[in-house]
């Protein structure tokens, strides 16, 4: 494919005009505020170049909310265009534009960065460490994922967007059916971010493996941690898998080879088949840790410990490995024949139990737990019952017969909804207003969080729950219009209400963090919500160096143990702590590799190849690099201790 101008045109709609503006007029908005408040140094030396695992896991949650909101808005855009077709919101090209970047944005850059974000503030906290294993590789992690959605996400306004589906299925993503630079973005936003989330596996495994407090034994771990490391390992075997996928599209896409096409030996088959590889385990890779998740936070506020640890971490290595062996399921319609859809219809159906186990599980924590009915707690409850009816339409799904009523209908669009939604959304609102006060030293105000709370869950149900009735009407995915006679136009109405009523309990949850910035009390940060698990034995806020002296861990429940049995968690002297110090490559990386993609988008190959000459310069720059960190002498952190209201002195 030759450069081509045309390629830069973007849609002429006011919509486009509009976000193209908005984008310029925050961006403004930020270099004049950081200029007029002198606050370039600060940014660049606090945040920027920081290596710090919490102040990594801040930028990721931030930048999740962002596109929370950014998902969000597409998703109100489908629900008025579905709502009212006649209205003609959104023209066909558009529509598939939008459908297209809300699952890209809501599962690979809002649900895994949240994650991601949590797993880099508690991790290390939970298991004694001062920090990741890898500090500066989990700054290029964050960095290569931050401008890979960012690339993704100005091509909105320049260019077009991905409009071949969130799976991009061949021949659909072919140049013969998208001409369009939209899945260009697609193959390279993707790849850039997939690679910094290979990172960030490695990181993690090694960190859980290697840098334990003394005691902790892996059956000591909390269940978050647990959690974390079986996700993980998911991510070290299955995002290989979509790094060659987007390889060979990219290679299709901008060289002409034939990997997915229909002639010349290629395959379309074989595209499906490499997404869903990684495909599916990519869901338990946002919901396992979300399974941990909901296990501290019912067992902190049922003052239980939690019921069936055994089990739970067996049922959850036993999902890791069955999620490998599920993919084909999501295609039972394309001809693959009885034994094969056989074989993955009961191994679909056997990945319910271990799934239910965990149900009972918490069910059996509550029982009889003197429970406190918190926000994050809240958010925990309601989980489990609208969780049991995704999976419940999960298992309907799983049969082959009965898929070919409800594949490609809006049955399955109800369906994934209740899966993700309660089990990683409501678990990542649930984890952030648990450990707020952690990061911060205050509290989120438990009012507003309450409030919404019931917004976010009555407006989810009105939203999704019309989708299964749509589904067995036989409304179909990616339907951007229809005729009255079809009689599916009040089923939507009332489903964009409820997309509306979602949309203001996000903004009360985003208002809730400005205002509990201005009013909460201070006072309160060191109350650890009567948790058990290490992280809890930290100060509020929590200081660079985590710990003042490592731990050491004699029981699954530390803090508990502590408190009541009296058992001594801090044994050794105060000295100085060795830290590793900050650096601005990683984030140089990142810029590089945002270009990098760009040009290639377009078909740039003289400023691609600079570009790539400067992610090689870069990485070899980085090669050379002799962090020896640097040390905090003792009394600054007796200082620090005291000042933070002892604990670990």
């Amino acid at each position: 494919m030759n450069f081509d101008i045309e390629k830069f045109k973007v849609h002429g709609e006011p919509l486009i005009y509009g976000a193209m503006i908005s984008i310029a007029l925050a961006s403004i908005g930020i270099v004049v505020g950081l200029t007029v408040f002198k606050k370039w140094g600060w940014l660049w030396r606090e945040w920027l170049t920081t290596v710090d695992h919490k102040r990594i896991g801040v930028m990721y949650i931030l930048a999740a909310l962002l596109m929370l909101f950014r998902g969000g808005i597409d998703a109100l855009m489908m629900r008025l265009q579905t709502a009212a077709p006649e209205m003609k919101f959104l023209d066909a090209q558009h529509y598939n534009e939008v459908f297209t970047t809300h699952g890209l944005i809501m599962i690979l850059f809002m649900a895994m960065p949240f994650i991601i974000g949590l797993m880099n503030v508690v991790v290390p906290l939970q298991i004694g460490a001062r920090d990741v294993a890898f500090p500066r590789l989990n700054a290029v992690s964050f960095w290569l994922f931050f401008f890979g959605a960012m690339l993704l996400n100005i091509s909105f306004v320049i260019g077009g967007s991905p409009d071949a589906g969130w799976s991009a299925y061949f021949p659909l993503a072919s140049l013969e059916f998208s001409p369009t630079v939209g899945n260009n973005y697609y193959s390279l936003a993707l790849q850039i971010s997939g690679i910094g989330t290979l990172m960030t596996g490695v990181n993690f495994i090694v960190t859980i493996l290697k840098m334990r407090a003394p005691g902790m034994k892996l059956m000591r771990m909390p269940m978050f941690t647990w959690s974390v490391l079986i996700t993980n390992v998911i991510i070290v075997f299955a995002f290989p898998v979509l790094t060659v996928a987007l390889a060979l599209m990219m290679f299709d896409r901008l060289f002409g080879s034939q990997f997915f096409t229909m002639a010349n030996g290629g395959m379309d088959m074989l595209w499906a088949n490499l997404f869903w590889v990684w495909g599916h385990p990519e869901v338990y890779i946002v919901i396992l840790p979300a399974f941990g998740i909901y296990s501290e936070i019912i067992a902190t506020f049922s003052r239980k410990n939690l019921y069936g640890y055994t089990s739970m971490v067996a049922s959850m290595l036993i999902i890791s490995l069955l999620s490998f062996v599920v993919w084909a399921h999501h295609f039972y319609t394309m001809g693959q024949g009885v034994m094969v859809n056989s074989f993955f219809s009961i191994s679909t159906m056997a990945i319910a139990v271990p799934t239910g186990v965990k149900i009972f599980n918490w069910l059996f924590t509550l029982r009889k737990g003197r429970i406190s009915f918190t926000t994050p707690m809240l958010y925990s409850l309601a989980f489990i019952p609208i969780f049991t009816i995704g999976g419940v339409t999960g298992v309907m799904l799983a049969m082959a017969s009965a898929d070919y009523q409800y594949h490609n209908t809006m049955f399955l669009v109800a369906h994934f909804h209740y899966v993700l939604i309660p089990g990683a959304v409501f678990a990542v609102i649930a984890g952030f207003h648990y450990w707020f006060p952690k990061v911060f030293g205050f509290r989120l105000n438990e009012r507003l969080g309450k409030h919404a709370f019931w917004w976010i869950i009555i407006s989810f149900n009105v939203a999704f729950f019309p989708l299964f009735i749509l589904g067995l009407m036989g409304m179909t995915r990616r339907m951007y219009t229809y005729s009255a006679e079809t009689g599916f136009g009040p089923l939507n109405m009332i489903s964009f209400a409820g997309a509306l009523g979602l949309a203001i309990g996000f903004v009360i949850l985003v208002y809730n963090i400005y205002w509990s910035t201005r009013y909460m009390p201070r006072d309160e940060s060191g109350d650890p919500w009567d948790a058990r698990t290490l992280e809890w034995a930290t100060k509020s806020p929590i200081p660079e160096y985590n710990f003042a002296v490592v731990p050491n861990v004699k029981s699954r429940d530390p803090l508990w143990a502590m408190k009541y049995d009296k058992q001594p968690l801090f044994e050794d002297k105060i000295t100085k702590i060795h830290m590793p110090s900050n650096t601005g490559k990683p984030f140089i990386l990142g810029v590089v590799f945002f270009f990098l993609g760009f040009f290639l988008v377009f078909s740039m190959w003289i400023p691609a190849i600079v570009a790539g000459v400067g992610v090689l310069i870069v990485l070899a720059a980085m090669s050379f690099d002799r962090d020896h960190g640097f040390y905090i002498p003792a009394d600054k952190v007796i200082k620090t201790e005291k000042k933070l209201g002892g604990g670990t002195v």
